[in-house]
């Protein structure tokens, strides 16, 4: 029987020659594809992160794969920590789900329709109220049993008609979709606004600074809604607020979700100045904002919430008795993220003309590690052993070992946009020092190699 200790040393083994560039698949490419309409179009492709396979459909490539992954345990830490609980439902669903809504018909052309071999009529999934309205009926009865919030992270489909700017607005998508189940309004605002202070805390734990604004409910349906936006240069549509918002402070860890008063406060707080995407834009209430205040720009979304009472559970039959015994329909919530788009959008706020830069929380790699002469014994072996430590002690590093120039490398560790860069040549080795570099920023600092984990934890 072989040892754990010595199956977990060659697991690490393996996984460290693995993160070698020379065996990594990162097809990166110097030109910019003719296709890429904005700047995180553009790098997505030129990094590695996504191939496009048809109109509006990617591939996610192991960079970029990693990235998802990482955005998209933020968001499942904060939905956790809000009170929702994961499922994971089906793409393709019934037709006769659909039927019960009164969407089926009303959707539109940017719903895929299908058809099994038994003739049955199906969809592939855009979201997933009747669904997750199904399952809800099927098992909760009485009031006792609520609140409840259902929420997944699985891929949709909309049939756009004009699918651009890569990621941004794809046809096939990676979607987090919560769904909240109340016995009454009061309830249902509560959920409400659980997941509106979750949202604040995941986009600042994304590095980026969300607006929420009042929104078009859309085909979703429901009286309140608020899209999240984040502003860039590049984005869809143009919002219009309060320059307030640039300096709100984002809801602590500590934030008591259970606490009905105080998070409705911060609610509060957070939609008490004006903010509006263009659809509802109000010129007249825009104008009482102090001139200098007023911010019109453009922006991404990267959520979105509603309320929308009983508009599904009524005729669904999604019903629980109440405590005087008679039966009524829940009111319920949809919250939706989209950690495929969000990996555009935070390149879109995150970017120089060099490449990505990824915030700390999200990046594919900690550390990209730059070996400047391969095969040289005193460079192998100082690589080897920083790659060894600094994953041994919990960083993610990614070491770049192929017989390249020095430049094609240093522009290669830009794109891609790894938070830090180690340098390792044999002038600065003789001095027993390496090169660190700050990605953000570019700051570049010369340091023992026993110094290299304190200073990147500093940060």
């Amino acid at each position: 029987m072989v040892p754990p200790g010595r199956i977990q040393a060659e697991t690490l083994k393996t996984s460290l020659q693995n993160m070698r560039l020379s065996r990594y698949f990162m097809p990166t490419l110097r030109e910019t594809p003719k296709e890429a309409e904005i700047v995180s179009h553009r790098l997505m492709l030129r990094a590695g992160l996504v191939r496009q396979e048809s109109a509006g459909i990617y591939a996610w490539l192991p960079l970029g794969l990693r990235v998802l992954e990482r955005v998209c345990a933020v968001i499942r830490r904060e939905q956790d920590r809000s009170g929702a609980i994961e499922i994971l439902m089906p793409t393709v669903q019934s037709a006769e789900l659909w039927r019960e809504s009164g969407r089926y018909d009303a959707y539109g052309k940017e719903m895929l329709r299908l058809k099994d071999r038994h003739d049955r009529e199906m969809l592939y999934g855009p979201t997933a109220e009747e669904m997750v309205t199904e399952i809800f009926r099927a098992s909760v009865r009485s009031y006792k049993d609520l609140p409840k919030n259902l929420y997944q992270i699985s891929w949709k489909f909309r049939d756009e008609v004009r699918p651009r700017f890569g990621t941004m607005r794809s046809r096939e998508f990676l979607m987090k979709d919560a769904y909240s189940f109340d016995f009454d309004q009061a309830g249902a605002r509560h959920a409400y606004n659980r997941m509106f202070v979750a949202y604040l805390r995941t986009f600042a734990g994304l590095g980026l600074r969300a607006i929420p604004m009042r929104a078009d409910t859309g085909p979703i349906g429901g009286d309140l809604s608020h899209e999240f936006i984040i502003l860039a240069k590049t984005g869809e549509s143009e919002v219009f607020c309060d320059r307030a918002y640039l300096d709100f402070e984002t809801p602590p860890e500590t934030v008591d979700f259970d606490d009905v008063a105080s998070l409705q406060g911060i609610v509060d707080s957070w939609t008490s100045h004006y903010a509006a995407t263009d659809e509802i834009h109000e010129p007249e209430a825009f104008a009482e904002v102090p001139e200098a205040d007023r911010l019109a720009a453009r922006g991404i979304e990267v959520g979105h919430i509603f309320y929308f009472g009983t508009k599904y559970s009524e005729p669904m039959g999604a019903k629980v008795t109440g405590p005087d015994g008679i039966e009524r329909p829940v009111h319920m919530g949809s919250y939706g993220i989209g950690p495929s788009r969000l990996v555009a959008a935070i390149i879109e706020a995150s970017h120089d003309e060099a490449g990505i830069i990824w915030p700390d929380s999200v990046a594919p790699f900690d550390v990209a590690l730059i070996n400047l002469k391969v095969g040289d014994a005193g460079t192998d072996a100082a690589c080897a052993q920083i790659q060894s430590d600094l994953e041994t002690a919990g960083l993610s590093v990614l070491y770049d070992d192929r017989d390249e120039r020095p430049g094609a490398k240093f522009a290669t560790a830009d794109l891609i946009g790894l938070p830090w860069q180690v340098v390792v040549g044999p002038k600065s080795l003789a001095e027993g020092k390496v090169e660190l570099k700050r990605r953000a920023g570019g700051e570049r600092e010369s340091l023992a190699i026993v110094d290299l984990l304190a200073r990147i934890r500093r940060v």
